[in-house]
């Protein structure tokens, strides 16, 4: 079994810590910003209350396109060109929103922020598969992963800090400041890890041929869908959480605090399903927890319904912090088990299932957050029904894909 494919100058600690930051920069670009999404919306004029959400959405629609465009780059011309391209376009994006002066140069900075950060995250992945395999790469990634989960604990804290000597410019300043170290470790220390005869020429026909058989292939395309349903409904709190906290609740600066607590569900299901993963399989587990999801939505939809969608904040707590535990159930094996009939085009299609899901979030999450009307009751709806959709398509798709 394959372990290093080569020797570098960089460390496997050294390299841990840097995977994982540049993993994280899509995490801390969206949740070290949601504390000062009001005062964005106040400086730049947003009229709709509603608006500021935006910063959250179109920050994921360019990440959901520069994830088609990575992926196969790297695979064609090598892992640290892309990179270094994705990291050049995220700091022009952080640059464009530092100086914006109206809210339409702050969405653009946004879109290049997603955008390039799609670069660093998809190719540190094949970078990992590049070096390791078995056993040795599910040990590299949980690492990686125990810092990841990390980062929304922490984000929107820092975020807070910087607000309270600094204006919201300084959370671009100081993401820009932490994207340009990120680069310039990866630049001196990380090596080029795809051998120039193991890289396969891009074309267009081969992304066709791959997009063709994701969606040809039923259990790809339908936990695939699912994925997309169930991030509709993640996308749909993160980008009406800071209302929720701070106009709804009043929570002021303790938002971070609730925030953080709720991130720490889904970091502890990804601990859980990691040691249940093996002895249930992928697909029991992913049933359980959308069932669970569900029926904790529908009933808590009907008990926000009868206290007019405002219920004390201590219950809603206990409703995220179970349905944020379900998440982070869901997120790891629905993509587990999209990819799984993939292998020999795993690269290319990665990219494809993660692009679709993630636009497809955009979509269904912003039509929830933009129905945010100072109650709870859009998100619990969405919530509910994208569980209901998501439990008919898993039956669907088990019925027409092969048994675990």
């Amino acid at each position: 079994m394959k372990h290093r494919l080569q020797s570098s100058a960089i460390g496997y600690i050294e390299q841990v810590a840097l995977l994982a930051l540049i993993s994280s920069l899509i995490a801390l670009s969206i949740d070290a910003m949601l504390p000062a999404l009001a005062l964005i919306e106040q400086d730049l004029n947003v009229i709709d209350p509603n608006g500021r959400q935006y910063v959250i959405g179109t920050l994921f629609l360019g990440m959901s396109l520069g994830m088609l465009i990575y992926g196969p780059m790297s695979d064609s011309i090598g892992r640290k060109g892309p990179i270094y391209m994705g990291f050049a376009i995220f700091i022009i994006g952080c640059v464009l929103s530092i100086v914006a002066e109206n809210f339409t140069v702050m969405l653009i900075g946004r879109f290049l922020q997603g955008l390039g950060a799609a670069g660093p995250r998809v190719v540190s992945m094949a970078l990992i598969r590049d070096q390791y395999s078995g056993r040795h790469m599910a040990r590299f990634m949980s690492l990686v992963m125990t810092v990841f989960i990390l980062v929304p604990i922490l984000a929107p804290g820092l975020g807070q800090l910087i607000l309270f000597v600094a204006d919201w410019r300084a959370i671009f300043i100081a993401i820009a400041a932490m994207a340009l170290i990120a680069l310039f470790w990866f630049a001196t220390r990380h090596p080029e890890t795809l051998e120039k005869s193991k890289r396969v020429r891009f074309s267009a026909r081969r992304l066709a041929l791959a997009s063709k058989e994701v969606i040809t292939t039923p259990t790809s395309l339908g936990f695939m869908i699912i994925s997309g349903f169930v991030f509709s409904a993640f996308l749909g709190y993160l980008s009406t959480s800071q209302q929720i906290f701070q106009d709804q609740y009043k929570v002021g600066d303790l938002f971070p605090i609730y925030f953080g607590v709720l991130a720490v569900a889904v970091g502890g299901a990804s601990l859980v399903n990691s040691a249940l993963v093996v002895r249930l399989g992928m697909k029991d587990l992913i049933s359980k927890a959308l069932w669970a999801f569900t029926i904790l939505s529908v009933c808590f939809l009907i008990y926000s319904i009868s206290v007019s969608g405002h219920p004390p904040l201590w219950v809603l707590m206990i409703f995220l912090f179970a349905t944020f535990f379900c998440f982070g159930i869901l997120f790891g094996n629905l993509n587990a088990l999209a990819m799984e009939p993939l292998g020999h085009i795993a690269g290319v299609a990665s990219a494809i299932i993660s692009s679709v899901s993630i636009l497809q979030s955009v979509t269904f999450g912003t039509l929830v957050a933009q129905s945010y009307d100072g109650t709870i009751l859009p998100l619990i709806i969405g919530f509910s029904g994208f569980g209901l959709i998501s439990i008919i398509l898993m039956y669907v798709t088990n019925s027409k894909s092969p048994s675990e």
